[in-house]
């Protein structure tokens, strides 16, 4: 044996297997029927919903669901968010965190399987992938053809009608953020701006890399929820499991047939595996990559009935009843239960929380600034005067009259600058910023800094908003 051979001998074996691609087998059943209900709900309202009109009125977005930058205001529907209640964006991506907890709790996996953005578009990019250029089997001898006139013209459309797809996407996402009809003639005539064209660019580009090159390894490599989605399983939770039980050993049809009841009802197909969108075979148990779509469910009973075998061989159960049946025993759905309760709880609270704070929420508010420098300024007769600027917030559409007033000192007057009383005018959905100077008595003041309460009263609906404040003098 020469040197060379002995270092090829003890060279260490890669850490990192190459990605072999996968190509999911086309299957047909109660759980790809769920998929592509989902699927087409999903789209349907993510592509619609920018067309969606909601009259607010005459100089106001119509667009139902708008979050709108320039104007700093979010609208779904009759609902208008401002940048200072951006709790409220806080408090949808809690119900949507909790909920998501419950959801897992209960069914496992369901939102990667049937609703995960990844999922949906990956789906669709596979419809159109098969498509184009047929099956499991087609795909693969396709891939491994060397390139001709046929291969290239099935390559470009696939790529083509994807590229498109991942436009229509982009441009979808583009319109939550502008007026979609005004986006759309901008876009096709040349005149949109350079940032809508970046960011329909860029949401293209995301979408075509992720749902047709990327796929799986999103789920299994990318995204972190896989990782801890764990914490919130327990027995009770559905699974998309293999009754390892009644299905082991595995044999092949006519093995099975012939073995007098001595081996298990798996016939070793493999179809299971051949129908994962990421590669899993669920007979080896729980595994991170498996998304729980129950396409392998659909691919286990399908050939279940044709072999004479009873179906739900691979079915989506828990593992506290997968127990009880491999016993005899009966099994029983238990959905109520601590962390379920927990959940619901939280997300009944924040629901309630969010739904009386919009009912109750102030149509007005206001903020004080007070002077730094000076402090404070003493006038020839003796009162000690203080600065501030005030900002009036007017959040409803029609102009408003405000009333202001001071507490918290005796004798102290208020002096509006460009104002000849204490009545403020701001115009509907604006904001109005005004100069507030106050005279106080020096012998009115007990310290270098006294508590003050500034309150501006709306004079038509008697709505009120205050905002304490320190009126500086002197020490003593």
């Amino acid at each position: 044996m020469t040197v060379q051979d002995a270092r090829k001998e003890v060279r260490p074996k890669s850490l990192y297997a190459s990605h072999e691609k996968i190509y999911p087998q086309r299957i047909f059943g109660r759980f790809r029927l769920i998929k592509w209900v989902a699927l087409g709900v999903l789209l349907g309202l993510y592509y619609v919903a920018p067309w969606l009109r909601w009259d607010r009125g005459q100089g106001v977005p119509d667009q139902a669901l708008l979050v709108d930058l320039p104007g700093r205001r979010a609208y779904f529907f009759w609902i208008e968010i401002w940048p200072q209640e951006v709790y409220y964006l806080a408090g949808l991506l809690m119900l949507g965190a909790f909920g998501l907890f419950l959801a897992t709790s209960l069914l496992g996996r369901v939102w990667c399987g049937f609703t995960c953005p990844q999922t949906v578009w990956t789906d669709l990019f596979l419809w159109v992938e098969r498509w184009v250029e047929g099956d499991r089997n087609k795909r693969m001898k396709l891939d491994k053809e060397p390139w001709s006139v046929r291969k290239l013209g099935l390559k470009l459309s696939k790529h083509g009608i994807w590229l498109l797809i991942a436009l229509l996407t982009g441009g979808a996402w583009a319109m939550y953020f502008n007026d979609a009809p005004t986006l759309v003639r901008d876009f096709v005539t040349l005149r949109a701006t350079p940032t809508q064209y970046g960011f329909i660019a860029l949401f293209t580009a995301t979408t075509y890399i992720l749902a047709g090159w990327a796929r799986e390894q999103v789920c299994i490599y990318m995204c972190p929820w896989p990782r801890f989605q764990s914490a919130m399983f327990d027995e009770r939770t559905m699974l998309v499991t293999y009754e390892e039980w009644r299905g082991e050993p595995r044999g092949k049809v006519k093995a099975v047939a012939a073995d007098g009841g001595k081996m298990g009802d798996c016939v070793d197909c493999n179809l299971c595996f051949h129908v994962c969108p990421t590669g899993v075979d669920i007979r080896n148990g729980q595994q991170l990559a498996c998304i729980g779509c129950g396409l392998c469910i659909d691919a286990c009973n399908g050939i279940m009935a044709k072999v004479g075998r009873p179906q739900e061989l691979i079915t989506y159960d828990s593992i506290y009843n997968q127990a009880q049946r491999s016993v005899g025993q009966p099994a029983k759905h238990r959905f109520v239960r601590a962390r379920t309760v927990f959940y619901t709880l939280v997300i009944a609270l924040i629901g309630a929380a969010m739904v009386v704070s919009l009912a109750l929420r102030s149509r007005l508010d206001i903020s004080l600034q007070a002077d730094r420098s000076p402090l404070f300024v003493r006038l020839s007769n003796g009162d000690i005067q203080n600065g501030y600027s005030i900002k009036i917030l007017n959040m409803v559409r029609i102009p408003a009259n405000y009333a202001v007033s001071v507490s918290g000192i005796d004798g102290l007057r208020i002096k509006l600058i460009g104002e000849d009383d204490n009545i403020l005018s701001v115009p509907g959905d604006s904001v109005g910023t005004f100069r507030l100077l106050l005279h106080a008595p020096a012998k009115a003041l007990s310290d270098a800094s006294t508590p003050i309460t500034v309150m501006v009263e709306d004079q038509t609906t008697h709505e009120k908003s205050s905002h304490d404040a320190v009126f500086r003098g002197p020490a003593k």
